[in-house]
């Protein structure tokens, strides 16, 4: 099974590919911002070689789209699109290098363009769309080198994840995970070539300057990784729903099709170390509290490997078309193609869903708060979704920039002096040892009617006990 394919790629595959794009731009404009597009924008304005949560590829990114298309959703998220539309043609690409024929590559991108986790990354700009592109292009590349392709491919191998890294160091989970899986069943003679440690030494010059940002700073990374393993972040998950999400996340009526890759891989001598890269990855993601989507950029590998297979044993030919339609649903699910004040029924199962509506409108609020209060008052945040959020909307209401201690926010300043604030998201315990004033100011309310993160904040105008520069720690936080 880990001969290539002969067969030339079906020109069906490209037009799926393109069909994937187009349908993400089409919709890349409706509800709204993203937190983390919020806080991807204010850090683009602080280029950095590291932040305390991620490389610096994605805020530069953000900053140089906002330079081109100031204010444009659509553009900010083109990126994203063109990399879904990218990982569904590598999709085919690996079908055809793995024996599939012209229906097999077919269903290999079709069934990843319905993959929930890749048009979820494919609808927001994010580390972990940058992150599925690069996982999936090495995922090819590996391909090629195990069937016996030029060593020196190798360098591409060294070069995309290097550049991956920038973005998201999860690359370094795949790259560490290939390497277990060949230890453990083969083919260990690869570790023996200088090739592949070649590769190793362009992914660690590349990724230097974030490991010496990370390391100058005390490697908050590692804090930040922690706390979204014991539950601090909005998608974190329990190690008893990891296994079922990893399902839900990639589309349960495409079970069949990668699991049939899974057995595959794991059957072909050739190829069974990328089978136990993912039965390895997927036991260390778990093991150490890791959020489900980690293992995104495996799964096209996986859909493709068991494409071909699926159809040479389906019974009848309807079988692959029918997993196709009954995963259509996934689009409702990961893009906004509800009205905004329908999307609440989707929030359960997306919780993304909720981060991208209200946010014009929260602002709003805070706008009209903040103007019952003392001139010269600033505004400091619970997290960097509200204070980007303030930063985005709010100059035209005649707010002040956000301060916020959460993530990079808490090293971009902090109020002067014993200024007066307006303070929203941050706990009522931690502002009564802080304000020596205290006093409610409002309440946030979602216009759409979303149970998301900020609906039901509440809002406190507080008089420092102190200097915000001695009272700043405690308001630091990282998740």
């Amino acid at each position: 099974m880990g001969d290539r394919s002969s067969a030339a790629l079906d020109v069906r595959v490209p037009v799926v590919a393109a069909l994937t794009g187009v349908v993400l731009l089409l919709v890349a404009g409706r509800y709204g911002y993203h937190r983390d597009e919020l806080y991807f924008l204010q850090a683009g304005r602080h280029l950095s070689w590291g932040y305390p949560d991620q490389p610096p590829v994605v805020p530069f990114v953000a900053r140089t789209v906002s330079a081109v298309a100031p204010g444009s959703l659509v553009a900010l998220r083109l990126p994203s699109a063109v990399i879904a539309a990218c990982v569904v043609l590598l999709a085919g690409m690996i079908a055809q290098r793995l024996g599939a024929r012209t229906g097999g590559q077919v269903l290999a991108a079709a069934s990843t363009a319905l993959s929930g986790v890749v048009l979820a990354m494919g609808h927001l700009l994010s580390t972990a769309t940058f992150d599925l592109l690069g996982w999936t292009l090495v995922a090819y590349l590996l391909v090629r080198l195990l069937q016996g392709d030029d060593h020196r491919w190798w360098l591409l191998v060294g070069l995309v994840a290097g550049i991956t890294m920038l973005a998201n160091v999860l690359v370094a989970f795949l790259l560490a995970g290939f390497v277990v899986g060949v230890v453990l069943v083969g083919p260990r003679r690869l570790l023996l070539s200088p090739w592949p440690w070649v590769a190793a030494g362009i992914v660690v010059l590349l990724g230097l300057p974030y490991a010496l940002w990370q390391a100058l700073h005390g490697w908050p990374q590692l804090e930040v990784a922690g706390n979204i393993a014991t539950g601090g972040s909005g998608t974190s998950t329990s190690r008893l729903l990891f296994l079922p999400l990893v399902v839900l996340q990639v589309g349960p009526w495409l079970l069949p099709l990668w699991l049939w890759g899974l057995v595959r891989l794991l059957r072909d001598g050739t190829l069974r170390s990328l089978g136990a890269t993912f039965v390895v990855l997927l036991m260390t993601f778990w093991g150490t509290g890791g959020k489900p989507y980690y293992l995104a950029g495996l799964f096209p590998l996986l859909l493709a490997a068991g494409a071909q297979p699926f159809l040479d044993w389906a019974p009848r030919r309807w079988m692959a078309p029918a997993l196709l339609v009954l995963s259509a649903p996934v689009l409702l699910i990961t893009l906004p193609l509800l009205p905004a004040r329908s999307a609440g029924i989707v929030v359960p199962v997306n919780y993304d869903v909720g981060e991208t509506i209200g946010w014009p409108q929260l602002v709003t609020q805070v706008a009209t708060a903040y103007q019952r209060l003392p001139p010269g008052t600033a505004i400091i945040t619970g997290n960097y979704g509200e204070a980007g959020a303030i930063d985005r909307y709010g100059p035209t209401l005649g707010l002040p920039r956000a301060f916020s201690g959460h993530n990079a926010f808490g090293e971009w300043g902090h109020p002067p002096g014993t200024t007066p604030v307006l303070a929203l998201g941050i706990a009522p315990a931690l502002l009564r040892q802080s304000c020596q004033e205290l006093r409610p100011s409002g309440r946030l309310m979602n216009a759409y009617g979303i149970d998301d993160d900020e609906n039901g904040t509440s809002l406190f105008y507080c008089v420092p006990r102190r200097p915000w520069r001695e009272l700043w720690p405690r308001f630091r936080h990282l998740g």
